[in-house]
């Protein structure tokens, strides 16, 4: 077939004319293919059966425009006679979805007599569309396309023709919405839109939404002082509101205000902002767990912002006689702080005390039973726990470990204490701080490091030698002056 025949052939140029493809037999036209009915729509009923000899003429394209913008196939389409504007938009697949549909444009070469000087040689042709009226006969040079027609327009070649598409929301008229909303953001202006109905848009105020009063800020009319808007604060009310149930009644949470309906509604502008402000004092419920060695442990509401260590535990119901309060694990999972070191008995014995921290949602409190036992790690030659006992200080725990490594770092040796704190051993040229162990408590001695240059003592102390000998002398010869 010519189809095939033409696949065979590696397809056709860009040159060619895509809508008068000759197929000739014995020196005659036997038949014209328009290549836009098999391309275009599949049709495939003028592709002939090809015979010996015949001779498939592929001319060079005639009238050829450009179609842009907002159409389904943007591309450059050949035209036959009397086809105009409305025929090639057809053929591009019509207008997009987003298509402006009120003008389009088409940009033409002007013969060479015309141009002047113009540095373009070009003109721009509005082309207004009129939506379908319905009517019969109505606009009868029109070319109906959905729901506009498109006036009657005889195309030249080399026209460009590009339709306008609707702008997008950064571009267009919005107002914006921000605050105590499930969905905020930017949405379409229109005539007539009203705070009422952009609160819906964005589906109704979150729980803890102040819906007494909103703020809207909106373009001023005078920018003569650098004023970017001007704010106003405009009523609510519970029409607002799309949490009801099917008597209409509100049904969201206990201790949120809802005002009553009535309010008047506001009209807005384009670009205008509003803000859904919070209920000052809302929050949801803070919890906190307690865990361990008290009476009733569990997880816990806080009653205030201001409830602190000592109050949660008297609600635990207190210690338990197993409890060990010096090996309290106090984590704050808020921003990551983790754990905080906390002496539990001063907070429950001084609720001044700044032991007696403030809680935070989500803080875990871990009391522990008593511990009898040092752990010992590290640079040791035996690590392990050693049985705690009253008055024995660091040194003593280490060598019931074995005493120290090869490679023991003895100046950095730290202990941490059952409720975090750490604390590390400081030589000084007064003496050695050394930290005492307690119950639950874990000795870390790290090791050096091998690799690292070491000091040569003996060196040191022959050069000392050598600069002491030379300031004596010096002193002995100046006393004989």
């Amino acid at each position: 077939t010519v189809l095939t025949a033409l696949y065979a052939a590696g397809g056709v140029t860009e040159r060619a004319e895509m809508r008068a493809v000759d197929v000739r037999r014995g020196g005659k036209t036997i038949t014209t293919l328009d290549l836009y009915d098999y391309l275009l729509r599949g049709d495939t009923r003028s592709d002939i059966r090809l015979e010996t000899g015949d001779v498939i003429f592929v001319p060079v394209h005639g009238t050829r425009v450009e179609v842009s913008g907002a159409v389904v196939r943007p591309a450059m389409y050949d035209l036959k006679s009397g086809e105009g504007l409305g025929s090639v938009i057809r053929a591009a697949g019509g207008f997009r979805a987003d298509a402006a549909l009120r003008r389009v444009t088409v940009y033409r070469i002007l013969p060479a007599a015309e141009r002047g000087s113009s540095p373009s040689g070009r003109v721009a042709i509005d082309v207004a569309l009129k939506p379908v009226s319905g009517e019969r006969g109505a606009g009868p040079t029109d070319d109906p396309l959905g729901s506009v027609r498109v006036p009657t327009l005889q195309l030249e070649d080399g026209d460009s023709i590009v339709v306008d598409a609707l702008p997008s929301m950064g571009e267009g008229y919005y107002v914006g919405i921000a605050g105590m909303v499930m969905k905020p953001g930017a949405y379409p202006w229109h005539p007539g839109i009203t705070l009422r109905d952009l609160v819906l848009l964005a589906r109704g105020p979150r729980v803890g939404a102040d819906l007494k009063e909103a703020e809207v800020a909106r373009l001023p009319e005078d920018r003569a002082q650098g004023q970017l808007a001007t704010t106003l604060r405009v009523p609510l009310d519970s029409s607002y509101l799309l949490a009801r149930d099917s008597l209409g009644r509100y049904t969201g949470p206990p201790g949120v205000s809802v005002a009553a309906a009535g309010a008047p509604d506001v009209t807005l502008q384009p670009f205008d902002n509003v803000l859904i402000l919070r209920e000052p004092g809302f929050d949801y419920q803070r919890i906190v767990v307690v865990t361990g060695e008290v009476r009733y442990p569990g997880t816990y509401s806080l009653h205030t912002k201001t409830d602190r260590l000592a109050d949660v535990i008297g609600r635990a119901g207190g210690l338990t006689p197993q409890a060990y309060a010096e090996g309290i694990r106090f984590v704050r999972r808020e921003s990551g702080v983790g754990r905080i070191n906390v002496d539990l008995r001063r907070a429950l014995q001084d609720t001044t005390s700044r032991y007696n921290i403030l809680l935070q949602p989500d803080d875990a409190i871990d009391i522990p039973e008593y511990e009898p036992s040092v752990k010992v790690t590290g640079a040791v030659n035996s690590p392990g726990s050693v049985l705690w006992q009253q008055g024995r200080d660091l040194d003593y725990y280490i060598g019931a470990a074995g005493g120290f490594a090869q490679l023991a770092n003895k100046g950095a040796v730290s202990v941490r204490y059952a409720n975090g704190e750490v604390r590390t051993r400081h030589r000084t040229i007064f003496g050695t701080s050394n930290p005492r162990p307690g119950p639950g408590a874990e000795v870390m001695v790290p090791a050096k490091d091998p690799t690292a240059p070491h000091t040569d003592y003996v060196a040191l102390f022959g050069a000392i030698a050598q600069v002491l000998a030379s300031t004596v002398a010096i002193i002995v010869v100046a006393t004989k002056l």
